[in-house]
C-alpha cells in the first residue's frame, strides 16, 4: 500500500463529511419547514369555519347542557365554597365589606359603556318590543327597586338584598310556565298567586325566581321578602342568549325584609321552567 499521499487520503473522507452533513441538514430544513407550513395552512383553514362568538357545540352536546344555573351575589371572598352572607347591619366595615363586593359585580350593570357594544344596538325592550338579531335589551338598574347602590342595598339596615343570575348558555330557550292552570304541585302558594294575578298572557313569560326558608324554622326566621322587578323572574325577551356584544345577563334582585338576627338561616333559591 502506497503512503505517500498520506496527507490527502485523510483529508477525504472530512470533506465528504460535511458535504453530506449539510445535505442532510438541507432536507430537514426543507421538510421540517413544508410541515409546518402545511400545519399552519390546515390550521388557518379550521379557524375560518370558527365564529368567535358561536359555540360550535351548544346545548346537550356541550359540555354544561341545556340546563342553566341559578346563581347569586354576593359570595365570600375569603372562602369561595362557603354561601354564608354574615350581615351585622351596626357594623360599618361589614357592611361595606358586602357593598364594595356587590359592587364589584354591578359595576358593568352601573357603567355599562365599559362594555363593548360592537355593531350592537341596546335598547329597552318589553314583551310585546323583542330584541332583533342585532338588538339587545338593556338591564334598568332602577327596576331594582329599594336594592340600589345608594341604598347600600339595605346592608346597613340588616335587611339585606342578593341578586340572582341564569348561567349563560348559548341558544338556550326557555320553556314557560305560562298557564295558572298548569303549574308545578312543588311550586310556592306565593308564586302560583302571583302568576295567577298576571291578566296579560305575554307578562307571563318569564322565568319565574321563588326565595324560602329550607324548612320551618327558616320560613318564619326570614320573614316577608320583596322581589324586583315586581314581575318576580327573568323577562323571556332576554333569551336566547346570543353572546352579542354589549349582552347583559338580566338580574333579579331579592331583599330580605327583616330576617331575625343572631341566628343562621338557611335560604333556597329556585328558578321556574319547563326545562329547567
Amino acid at each position: 500500500m502506497n503512503f505517500s499521499n498520506k496527507k490527502s487520503f485523510q483529508k477525504l473522507p472530512t470533506f465528504h463529511f460535511y458535504q453530506i452533513s449539510a445535505k442532510i441538514g438541507l432536507f430537514y430544513l426543507i421538510f421540517y419547514g413544508m410541515l409546518a407550513a402545511l400545519v399552519a395552512i390546515c390550521m388557518w383553514v379550521f379557524l375560518q369555519t370558527l365564529d368567535p362568538r358561536i359555540p360550535k357545540w351548544q346545548e346537550d352536546s356541550s359540555i354544561i347542557g341545556s340546563n342553566p344555573g341559578l346563581g347569586f351575589r354576593p359570595m365570600p371572598k375569603n372562602n369561595e365554597e362557603s354561601t354564608l352572607i354574615w350581615l351585622q347591619g351596626t357594623n360599618k366595615i361589614n357592611y361595606l365589606n358586602w357593598y364594595d363586593n356587590i359592587m364589584e359585580f354591578l359595576d358593568k350593570y352601573y357603567t355599562p359603556g365599559k362594555i363593548e357594544k360592537g355593531n350592537a344596538y341596546v335598547k329597552t325592550c318589553t314583551y310585546t318590543e323583542l330584541p332583533t338579531e342585532t338588538e339587545v335589551c338593556e338591564v334598568d338598574v332602577k327596576s331594582w327597586g329599594e336594592c340600589s347602590r345608594d341604598q347600600y342595598f339595605n346592608y346597613y339596615r340588616s335587611s339585606p338584598c342578593i341578586f340572582l343570575k341564569l348561567n349563560k348558555i348559548y341558544g338556550w330557550t326557555p320553556d314557560y310556565y305560562d298557564d295558572p292552570n298548569d303549574l308545578p304541585p312543588d311550586m310556592p302558594k306565593q308564586l302560583k298567586e302571583h302568576i295567577g294575578n298576571i291578566t296579560r298572557p305575554e307578562e307571563r313569560r318569564n322565568i319565574w325566581v321563588s326565595c324560602e326558608g329550607e324548612n320551618p324554622a327558616d320560613v318564619e326566621y326570614l320573614g316577608k321578602i320583596k322581589f324586583y322587578p315586581s314581575i318576580q323572574g327573568f323577562p323571556g325577551y332576554y333569551f336566547p342568549f346570543r353572546n352579542s356584544e354589549g349582552y347583559l345577563s338580566p338580574l333579579v334582585a331579592v331583599r330580605f325584609l327583616r330576617p331575625v338576627s343572631g341566628i343562621v338561616i338557611n335560604i333556597e333559591c329556585r328558578a321556574w321552567a319547563k326545562n329547567i
